[in-house]
């Protein structure tokens, strides 16, 4: 299957069309082969502009599209290993894990990676894991052969080590945030938490363009939908947080928000407050 791809070489511009994965998934739109420091231009500035041009044609990957709804990775994850695995371009991308009737859900976005799962006799629980595309996407497959041919260039996986730590790093700060006793508090943190990756700076606080059911919502802070719905319609009334599905505003700052849901004991909301990446919304 590598040989396949290996034999193949993508335009200056554009791509040619791939039957490297005839196994994949049926909903998948057309593959192509790419190079991949002209589609993550975060990971060609790892490299100086010497080193780019040399890296440039090593650095080629499959990429694939999905459509909005249910998707199925566990294929294009089994081609990628053992390689890094597959990586997000474009789009928003929910991972939904089952433990017995409990689902608990990740946002990932541009850049970060879907690791291949390890074996599962390593695991005592059973655990069951999907995906969900909140919009279109596109997908970058990193194989074994891809981490080769890229050797020379240590720093872009470098680039792609840290961003698994990333990921980890975001994902304790949302169990923190699921850990929070009051769930009008657990909300707010979470939204303020993705505005800092996905918001938007308005008049009067941030627009944060996901779309984000209140199922969803209740996955990503460990709450029951209808609970949820209460919550926001709270949250609405008090003027904090307005929008519904594809599209939320959060008004004012997270602070205000919080001293108006908590009491100021001990320095409890500067605390939290501390909690979200102090880096703004672009």
């Amino acid at each position: 299957m590598h040989e396949e791809v290996q034999q193949l070489r993508p335009d200056d511009d554009g791509a040619v069309h791939s039957h490297w994965a005839s196994r994949t998934p049926q909903r998948t739109r057309p593959r192509s082969y790419r190079y991949l420091l002209d589609l993550d231009l975060d990971l060609a500035e790892e490299l100086d502009v010497r080193m780019r041009l040399a890296a440039r044609p090593a650095a080629t990957v499959v990429t694939f599209e999905l459509d909005v709804g249910e998707v199925k990775l566990s294929e294009w994850l089994a081609a990628a290993a053992p390689g890094p695995g597959v990586l997000i371009l474009d789009g928003v991308l929910a991972v939904n894990v089952r433990v017995g009737d409990r689902v608990a859900s990740e946002l990932l976005g541009p850049g970060d990676l879907v690791e291949p799962s390890p074996p599962a006799e390593e695991e005592l629980l059973t655990c069951n894991v999907g995906w969900r595309a909140l919009g279109a996407m596109r997908f970058a497959v990193l194989d074994a052969a891809f981490a080769e041919r890229v050797g020379p260039w240590p720093q872009i996986m470098q680039a792609l080590l840290r961003r698994a730590e990333r990921r980890t790093h975001g994902l304790n700060i949302q169990r923190a945030i699921a850990s929070q006793p009051r769930l009008e508090v657990r909300l707010a943190l979470l939204l303020w938490h993705l505005a800092a990756r996905w918001g938007r700076v308005e008049p009067g606080g941030i627009r944060l363009p996901l779309p984000l059911t209140h199922q969803l919502l209740g996955r990503l802070v460990g709450a029951e939908r209808p609970s949820v719905s209460h919550a926001l319609a709270r949250l609405a009334r008090a003027g904090l947080v307005t929008g519904q599905r594809d599209e939320w505003h959060l008004h004012g700052n997270l602070r205000d928000q919080l001293g108006l849901m908590i009491e100021p004991v001990g320095g409890r909301v500067e605390r939290l407050v501390d909690a979200v990446a102090s880096r703004g919304p672009g």
